[in-house]
């Protein structure tokens, strides 16, 4: 972990001095997963991301104003249509795995979900696939939406590093009423939310706590950047981490199986994003990291980073978590039911 953690903020460092967008996070993720394909014995513990990530949420929080209740009306389609592309990305990603690929079918199909990878995972495995190849699968698309993002909007869409929005006051200067209240959020968010069992509980319950005392006007403060930063190294190393102690030429082999999928996915998001742009006028770079095929914490950072609106994004996603994780399951028994009865 003491390695990990070092590796990754000396990628950090660099990625900042570099003036990468997303520095920490990138920086960090791109160091531990070279360190891990190297054959360094790293990781990083999951109580550890998840107590960063609790950081990630109450930031996220801190999005939501009062002017977002009167958006929400707005929100309806986009919202909606995340059942659409559940059920198209899956299906494509599916055949991609299937028919290209070579996965056998319990793999492909949790291999392909948008979504979820720890759930997928655990129910993948569960049902007769191979867990291994599914994990290395989602942390690869992961790895690579998380890449290539920010660099794509910096390319195409013009955005510069530099214009980031100002961050949370430093700790120093942070009031002590304000991180007593942000600290609570985090603490009894994060208790809550995995006491009723929510999909990815570490991040949701504290946003969810941090956006209600946002909303009520209790606080105005974000997390102070020190630890942001730092979330932003243990989340991106964390990423590489997942390498670690894997040979490199499987590495390889599932990366590009992985790319391929990872294509499927994008040109699905666009295509959703494109038509919803169309429909209702949202603005079509929000869409398309909204429908990004990547991980809640790692988007929303991406979505603060390029000055877009976290709150929208971050909701999404949410949503696309919570049906993949309590849908895909159920999707599965009843096409292997079908499949049995029909005598395939």
């Amino acid at each position: 972990m003491t390695l990990a953690l070092v590796i990754g903020s000396a990628g950090g460092a660099l990625a900042a001095w570099a003036n990468l967008p997303l520095a920490w996070m990138i920086g960090a993720m791109l160091a531990t997963t070279a360190a891990s394909a190297g054959g360094l014995a790293i990781a990083m513990p999951v109580g550890l991301r998840n107590g960063f990530v609790v950081v990630l949420g109450i930031m996220l929080g801190s999005s939501f104003s009062p002017e977002i209740l009167e958006r929400l009306g707005d929100w309806a389609l986009s919202l909606s249509m995340l059942l659409v592309y559940t059920a198209a990305g899956g299906a494509a990603g599916y055949l991609y795995f299937r028919r290209l690929v070579g996965y056998d079918r319990i793999t492909a199909y949790f291999a392909a979900m948008p979504g979820g990878l720890t759930e997928m995972v655990l129910v993948g495995g569960a049902m007769g696939g191979d867990s291994r190849t599914i994990s290395l699968t989602h942390g690869a698309r992961i790895l690579l939406v998380v890449l290539a993002l920010p660099f794509a909007f910096q390319l195409v869409l013009g955005y510069d590093p530099a214009t980031k929005p100002a961050a949370g006051a430093s700790l120093a200067a942070a009031s002590l009423q304000d991180l007593a209240i942000l600290a609570f959020c985090g603490v009894a968010g994060f208790l809550a939310a995995r006491a009723v069992r929510l999909p990815a509980a570490p991040i949701v319950g504290p946003m969810a706590a941090s956006a209600a005392v946002h909303l009520a006007g209790w606080t105005s403060a974000q997390p102070p950047v020190e630890l942001v930063a730092v979330a932003q190294i243990v989340v991106g190393s964390a990423i590489g981490c997942r390498f670690a102690g894997v040979p490199f030429a499987t590495i390889a082999r599932t990366a590009l199986a992985a790319a391929g999928g990872t294509v499927v996915l994008v040109a699905v998001t666009l295509l959703i994003a494109m038509a919803l742009h169309a429909a209702t006028g949202l603005p079509a770079s929000a869409l398309i990291l909204a429908f990004s095929p990547g991980g809640l914490a790692e988007m929303s950072l991406i979505a603060i980073a390029l000055s877009m609106d976290a709150a929208f994004v971050a909701t999404h996603h949410i949503v696309r978590i919570f049906l993949i994780v309590v849908l895909a399951p159920l999707a599965f028994r009843l096409l292997r039911r079908r499949a049995v009865q029909a005598g395939d």
